[in-house]
């Protein structure tokens, strides 16, 4: 099975350009299944139903999301309709809406369960990732498991993905929004890097204004983090998954530009 995995999904320059790249990207890589992160979608905060329609219309399959995911009131109706294809990180308190794993079956291939998972290093409080992984692995069918590590620290994301190598299919990092060039297969067959970057302006800082940011830095008076508009590109891995062993194949870097 092929999947792309695509990186935190900023605002309407990042849902534009998959608008008008995801679907040939798809057939040309006979791709059978796209994840992307969606956190940042409505103007670099949160994800409501109408961007998700956006979305999933230009060809994304599953949505992740993390810190930012219940920024947005509609969340909640999008959680209620949508469950099994938008998510929200696994570890959260109990009591909080939606959930943070699901399983896909598409015809021919065996079943493609997602787990949305937060760090808690540099991040606000959480229950732990670690062990709210390990149970979720004792109740999903056997199949190709996709882990998206949402994490500020990259220790954090490292140390998931030798937790579950052998374990899973695949663990990639989010929230970051900068791409690393760490791609890899690590020893027991789980493919890895430690963030896929973003589908957003890299003439930014992180996807919003410069200019902005740079005010707010250096002077520490309020500026809006408004979403930038340049160099719009869609980052992220595509992976090979043996549908009988569900190892990683292979893992490769991919980046769509709007050009």
């Amino acid at each position: 099975m092929r999947i792309l995995c695509l990186g935190d999904v900023v605002g309407p320059p990042g849902r534009e350009l998959l608008g008008t790249h995801l679907k040939p990207f798809r057939e040309e890589r006979a791709i059978d299944l796209v994840i992307a992160n969606v956190e940042n979608v409505v103007d670099g905060s949160g994800v409501n139903t109408a961007s998700y329609r956006v979305l999933r219309a230009s060809g994304v399959d599953v949505c992740t999301t993390g810190d930012h995911v219940f920024k947005r009131a509609d969340i909640l109706k999008l959680f209620e309709r949508e469950g099994d294809r938008v998510l929200r990180p696994l570890n959260y308190p109990a009591g909080a809406a939606g959930r943070g794993v699901t399983t896909v079956r598409l015809e021919g291939h065996p079943p493609v369960t997602v787990i949305n998972l937060i760090g808690r290093v540099f991040m606000d409080p959480a229950d732990d990732p670690f062990e709210a992984a390990r149970a979720a692995l004792t109740t999903v069918p056997p199949g190709i498991i996709v882990v998206d590590m949402h994490a500020e620290a990259t220790s954090e994301k490292r140390a998931m993905g030798w937790w579950l190598d052998g374990k899973v299919s695949v663990v990639f990092g989010t929230h970051t929004h900068v791409p690393t060039a760490d791609e890899e297969i690590l020893p027991q067959g789980t493919a890895y890097v430690t963030d896929l970057g973003m589908c957003g302006p890299y003439k930014s800082v992180i996807g919003r204004r410069s200019d902005n940011v740079l005010k707010s830095f250096t002077t520490k008076m309020y500026a809006p983090f408004d979403v930038a508009t340049d160099d719009v590109r869609a980052c992220g891995v595509l992976l090979d998954i043996d549908d009988r062993t569900f190892r990683a194949r292979s893992i490769v870097r991919v980046t769509l530009r709007k050009e």
